[in-house]
This record gives structure tokens, sequence and C-alpha cells, in this order.
């Protein structure tokens, strides 16, 4: 039985030994200290099934000592396995570890990488036209802008003939302020649709609401045709269609001024607009602007028409449309641009029940119209030229007036080539009404400016204006760029005297020097030279729609003389 025994464990010794030849052994090597194991754990990597290799040295065996294995010797087998293997495989073992570590640093820049990828779903910039946010899909966009102009005004003639009475003085005065500054917020969503809200805090009429400038909302039906609901300029003129920040004087014309920007150009509407590279042309349906404007504003509430009650009268409401192209073209620095303007505006005037005039005499309020024009000057914009309200007199009184509509009308050319320009327009403003036979004002204007460094006037495609322009060599204090300079000068011209009209007439020379060291810096120095004012028909009480000593004003600078130096400077983004 002894033997039997012996003999068994014998057996299952040598089939032990038979099996541990073809046992196959899982090794494991962790990323971060290069150790081999044979368990998988976190951060270890499986560097393959290792066996036996048959030509390893035989182990010298003693059936004659059957004892099961302490754990002293297990462990030193293990040792001897382990010492036998790592010599065979230390190559291989070192080469899956680097591929590991590779795999694991890979892993690691693949999720860096997608955070960017999130993170450049919003993409920011800033340039010349301000700081700019668009989402990656181009879907949203959200941009800031702003602009800041502050001004001086020193005046080395002024003399127009002395007040009487109880009526202030009639010199302009001297001096510096902040002639815009605005800020806003403009962008699209959705790609086909954009917006853009400003505010001018240097502009109103004591009211808030009068602050507001562009206030729409556009769909662009293509590149080209666009339409717009909203606060917005009137497509009419091409100074007015150009920003302010684009223009080659300080000031704009005083026809443009008069018949186009003092009313407020900003109105409350709808638009439709198409331009393509070498023709524009927009229409607009609009209203009264979204606050009060002007001492013949059409509504008695303080707010303009932003809130509207019972005695406000009527809503004005002005049809308008500008076409504009460039028949002579080479390339965009060789053009020849002409254009036309026209529009009609509805004005309402208020009367009281007995039917006198709602605001007659006064501050204005109750309606109406009036026109006047200033002599290019930017910190006193006192007017020297006054029609007074064309709507003045009680419906009982025989001689009364009553603005019912003006037409507008403006032909426009604008010539570059290369650093040379040419640009001129003409305006006229037709009166309608009670008391009106063909009354009619009219202005015009001219100049030309020269780029004494190369650079050209830019063209803006979808105002069919003058754009932003961009120094070939921007100012730098090491020398290497003197900005762009440009000189221009011009003759200014208006006539509001027109039959039973005596708003005066004056003409005027300007001449002008800017500095664009940088594409959104400018800096403006003017003179401006009155060479003639005819006000002699205007009255020297408050009578025929002057109030407040308006017409004792411009009948105070009859064949009077006047000369200013300006400068203003233009930052903005």
């Amino acid at each position: 039985m002894r033997i039997f025994k012996q003999a068994l464990a014998l057996s299952l010794a040598l089939s032990a030994g038979a099996v541990s030849d073809v046992m196959a052994l899982e090794l494991y090597v962790d990323t971060n200290t290069k150790q081999i194991f044979a368990e998988p754990g976190p951060g270890r990597v499986l560097l393959g099934t290792f066996v036996k290799s048959e030509d390893a040295p035989a182990k010298t065996e003693t059936p004659k000592v059957l004892s099961a294995p302490s754990q002293t010797s297990t462990e030193s087998s293990r040792k001897t396995e382990s010492a036998e293997l790592t010599p065979s495989y230390k190559d291989q073992t070192t080469e899956v570890a680097d591929k590991a570590a590779n795999e694991n640093l890979a892993d690691k820049v693949s999720v860096l990488e997608e955070r960017v990828k999130e993170a450049e779903k919003v993409h920011m910039e800033f340039d010349d036209r301000g700081l700019h946010f668009k989402t990656k899909d181009g879907n949203f966009s959200f941009a800031v802008n702003g602009r800041i102009q502050p001004a001086a005004q020193y005046n080395f003639i002024n003399d127009p003939n002395p007040a009487f009475g109880h009526s202030t003085p009639n010199e302009l005065n001297s001096g510096a302020n902040i002639r815009r500054a605005r800020l806003g917020v403009e962008g699209t969503f959705f790609k086909i649709w954009d917006y853009k809200f400003e505010f001018d805090f240097s502009r109103g009429n004591g009211t808030v609401a009068s602050g507001i400038t562009d206030a729409f909302v556009r769909l662009n039906h293509t590149d080209a045709l666009s339409y717009k609901i909203g606060s917005f300029k009137e497509p009419f003129s091409l100074e007015e269609a150009a920003s302010n920040r684009f223009l080659t004087f300080i000031e704009r014309h005083m026809a443009v001024n008069s018949f186009v920007d003092n009313p407020n150009v900003y109105k409350t509407g709808i638009g439709v607009n198409y331009a393509v590279p070498r023709w524009q042309t927009g229409i607009a349906f609009q209203t009264e602007p979204v606050g009060g404007w002007s001492a013949a504003s059409t509504s008695v509430n303080a707010n303009g028409n932003q809130s509207r009650n019972n005695g406000s009268g009527d809503t004005g409401w002005t049809a308008i449309g500008r076409i504009t192209g460039r028949p002579w073209m080479e390339d965009e620095t060789k053009f020849l641009h002409v254009g036309i303007s026209a529009g009609h505006t509805d004005v309402n005037t208020q009367y009281r029940a007995d039917g006198t005039m709602v605001g007659e005499g006064s501050g204005g309020g109750g309606g109406g119209m009036s026109f006047t024009a200033f002599p290019g000057t930017n910190v006193d914009r006192t007017n020297i030229l006054n029609t007074g309200n064309l709507s003045n007199g009680a419906l009982t009184d025989p001689n009364r007036r009553q603005i019912s509509s003006f037409d507008r009308y403006g032909a426009e050319s604008w010539l570059v080539y290369g650093p040379f320009s040419a640009q001129a327009e003409f305006l006229r403003t037709n009166i309608n009404g009670v008391g009106y036979d063909n009354e009619h004002l009219t202005g015009y204007y001219g100049f030309v400016s020269y780029f004494l460094t190369g650079e050209s006037k830019a063209y803006h495609v979808r105002n069919g204006a003058a754009n932003r322009i961009k120094p070939k060599k921007p100012f730098n204090w090491n020398g290497s760029g003197f900005g762009a300079w440009e000189v221009a000068a011009g003759y200014d011209y208006i006539d509001m005297n027109s039959g039973v009209i005596r708003g005066g007439r004056a003409s005027m020379f300007r001449f002008g020097l800017n500095w664009y060291p940088h594409s959104n810096v400018k800096f403006q120095n003017n003179i401006v030279y009155l060479l003639d004012i005819d006000t002699s028909g205007a009255p020297t009480t408050d009578t025929q729609g002057y109030s407040g000593g308006a017409g004792a004003r411009t009948r105070g600078w009859d064949n009077g003389d006047f000369a200013a130096f300006l400068s203003q400077i233009t930052v903005d983004f």
C-alpha cells in the first residue's frame, strides 16, 4: 500500500511538471513606475502572454522527497522564474512600456484637444471693427462697438450785429466738448438675421429716448438683399449715408445738415436694401423718431412719440429712397459714383378745439416743421439760419400758414482716382401746404481731397458711401510709419429764402487737414470761413413761426462775419 501511494505521488508530481512546461503567464506593466506585475490592476497595461522556453535548463528533481513545498521555496521559485523571464523579454518589456506611456499621453492630449474644441465653439477677436464674439458654427455673433469724439472750436472772427432788448448775445462761443459719445452692440443670429443697437450719450433734446440712434433687426434674404425694421437712418444723400467716423470734414455740409440730419435722420419704420459692388438701392417707409428732437416735434409728450397720448396728433410719416451706382470702375481705388435720392414727408400740425395751434410762440410741441442751419461748427452749433415753424397762426387766421408735407430731392457724384477724390451734392426741399406756393429750399456743396501718403478713399458697398481709411504705414514711434495724411478744400452753399419763407442764405469755404495714425483713430483740423450771410428777411420779434428769440438771432447775423478753427479726435471700435 505504501509503495502504491509513493507511486501515485510521483505520478502526480511528474504530471504537474509537464503542465508547468506549457503553462502561459500573463504579465502587466505599470505605466508610471514601469514595474512588472503578474496580476492586472489600476494603471497597468498587459504586456502579453509568456511561455517558458524549452531551451531553458531543466531543474533537478528529487522524487525521493515528496514533501509539500514551503512558502520560502515557493517565493524563491517565483524569483528564479522572474529572473529567467526578465533577461529574455527586457527589450520587449521596455518597448511595450514606452508604447503604453505614449498611448496614455495621447489620451491626455486627445482630452485636451476636445476641451480646446469646446472652448473654440465661441471665438473672440478684436480688430478695427471692435470686440467680436462668434460661435464656431457661425450661427451667432456679438460685438461691442463705440466711438468718442472730443472737439474744440476757436472763433477768430466773430462779428454779428449787436443784440438788442432782451435778446441774448448773437456771437458764437469758443470752447470744447464731447461731440459724440456712442456705445452699442450688434451681431447675428442663425446666420441670416442681424441686429444693432446704439446709444449716443451726448445727443438729445432733454430726453433719454432721443439718444437712441440705430435700433433695428435685419433679415438678410441673400448677400445682396435685406429687410430691416426698427430705428435706422433714412436712405438719402451721399454724405448722410457715410458714418460721421468717415467724413472728410468735421461736420456735414449745411444743406445735408438742414434737410436731412437736423430733423433727426434716425426714424422708426421698415426698409429694404439691395447692394452689390457696382450699384445699390434702398427704400424705406418711416414714421417719427424715437425721442423728441426739435422745437417743432409733432408730439406734445415730453418723450416724443415713445409714449404718445391724446393731444399728440397724428404720427408723421416718410416714404423715401436712394439709388446709386458706379458706372465707371477700374478697381476699388479708381471709380465714379453717382446717385439720386427722393422722399415725401407728411407733417402733422396739432390744433386746439378753439383753433389755436398747440405750442405756437413757445418751445414747440405742436407739430409743424422748421429748417435751420449752423456754420459748420462742432462745439457751439447755434443756428444762424432759421425758417421758423412753417406752421403758424390759428385756423381762423386768413393769413395762417400750415405745412402739410415736404418733398426732398438729391443728386450726388463722387470721383475717386487713386489718392485724389472729388465729391459734390445738390439738394432741394419743396414745401407744400396752406399759404405756400412753390416755395423751395436749396443747397449744394463740392470739395476735393488728396492723400499725401498715397492712400485712396474707401467704398462701403452696402451704404454706397465712404468707408474706413486704412493707412499704408500706420504710425510708429520708431519712424517706420507716419499714418495717412489728407488735405481737403471745399465750398458750401445754402439758400432758405423762397417766397414767404425767409430763413436766410449763406455760403462758406472749408479747409481741412486730416491725420489717420491708425485705421480707427483720426485727428481732424478744419478752418471754416463764411463768405456771405443774408438774413435780412427774418423778423426781429417772435412772430411768423419764430419763438424764443430765434428770429432776432437770425436777423442779427445779417451781413455778419465769421471764421473759426475746429479740431476733433475720433476714436472708434
